[in-house]
């Protein structure tokens, strides 16, 4: 993979937040920085993001979590498609024009996984495809835009919901805004894009029809959980994604045998590192950097945040936060633990 490119200048103005949606957590990351996280599967050799809206505090972050990511500012939020060319513009200033493959997707999609991005790779490999869509089949589409297939069932447009014919919005298989593409094709059909269109924008999906009518290949994929493709645009769908991504987190760790006897109220961090043979009681929340060796029961309603707990200790009714906890310590209930602390048998 050539270049990812992730579309983050958004207002994000229905999270009602003084914070850019993108920087939003899910289980102790930032929403584009689990998007990072799902690409870094591809191995991109370069990472452009374009921002926008509270510009300043999202690029320190990225400076932070992907510092090598070539910072895009897209000062006028006229679409999808114009933040876009902005990226490959000012790719194509940097490093030329070297670029075959180039991936791109928003940054308010936190729970796709590596997994469905290869899939979606090796599609567009498979069909020799100049431009490949991952799409998904939901019960309910709104918001979404449709995937309108000719009678071939192949994919010949993407239309935006504002622009949908009523007969269209009843269309289940949606846009999940994330497109591999080939770099020369996608440059050229960026320059034919337009604005006549029901918000005023220049629509990134357009490419999709504007390579059709050439007689590209342009082909999609369909994920197999449509979960995976949840955007987030306000704090209902935010809490949406991170009991699903509480569910996914809890789900790997009992597979690797973990016990988790109450998996709806326990709530554990993706950069917690837990051994097999743990068990967590009701309520329990894992936060930060905490490990937690082999034996260790921890709860219940316990919270521990960026601290060791060593082999076969117990952690009950307790706070806990900085601290290490040795072999066989037994803490609470109800204690509270400061950053620093230290417990040895």
């Amino acid at each position: 993979m050539d270049l990812a490119i992730i579309l983050a200048a958004g207002e994000g103005t229905r999270m009602r937040s003084a914070q850019s949606k993108v920087l939003h957590e899910i289980a102790g990351r930032s929403l584009i920085g689990h998007v990072l996280a799902a690409l870094d599967h591809l191995s991109p050799k370069h990472r452009a993001v374009v921002v926008g809206a509270k510009r300043e505090a999202v690029e320190s972050h990225l400076n932070e979590i992907a510092p090598d990511a070539l910072l895009v500012h897209q000062e006028v939020r006229n679409g999808t498609g114009a933040a876009a060319r902005l990226a490959l513009e000012a790719f194509v200033a940097k490093h030329g024009s070297t670029a075959s493959t180039v991936i791109i997707m928003a940054g308010d999609t936190p729970l796709l996984t590596g997994a469905s991005l290869r899939s979606l790779h090796s599609r567009h490999l498979e069909m020799k495809a100049k431009a490949t869509v991952l799409t998904a089949e939901v019960f309910d589409p709104t918001g979404y835009g449709r995937i309108i297939r000719d009678d071939q069932g192949r994919i010949s447009r993407i239309v935006e919901e504002k622009d949908c014919k009523e007969f269209e919005k009843e269309i289940d298989e949606i846009n999940s805004g994330v497109y591999l593409f080939d770099f020369a094709a996608l440059r050229g059909a960026l320059a034919e894009l337009s604005s006549d269109n029901a918000q005023g924008e220049e629509y990134l999906t357009d490419v999709i029809s504007i390579l059709q009518r050439k007689g590209e290949v342009v082909a999609a994929e369909l994920i197999q959980d449509e979960t995976e493709i949840i955007g987030v645009n306000d704090r209902r769908q935010l809490a949406i994604a991170t009991s699903v991504m509480r569910e996914r987190i809890n789900d790997a760790l009992m597979l690797s045998g973990v016990t988790i006897t109450d998996p709806l109220t326990t709530w554990i961090d993706v950069t917690v590192e837990i051994a097999p043979d743990v068990t967590l009681l009701p309520g329990t929340q894992l936060l930060g950097k905490t490990i937690v060796e082999t034996g260790a029961t921890i709860g219940p309603r316990s919270t521990l945040v960026d601290s060791s707990v060593g082999q076969d200790a117990r952690v009950i009714e307790s706070y806990v936060r900085g601290a290490a906890i040795g072999y066989q310590v037994q803490v609470g209930p109800f204690s509270f633990l400061r950053e620093g602390t230290e417990l040895a048998t």
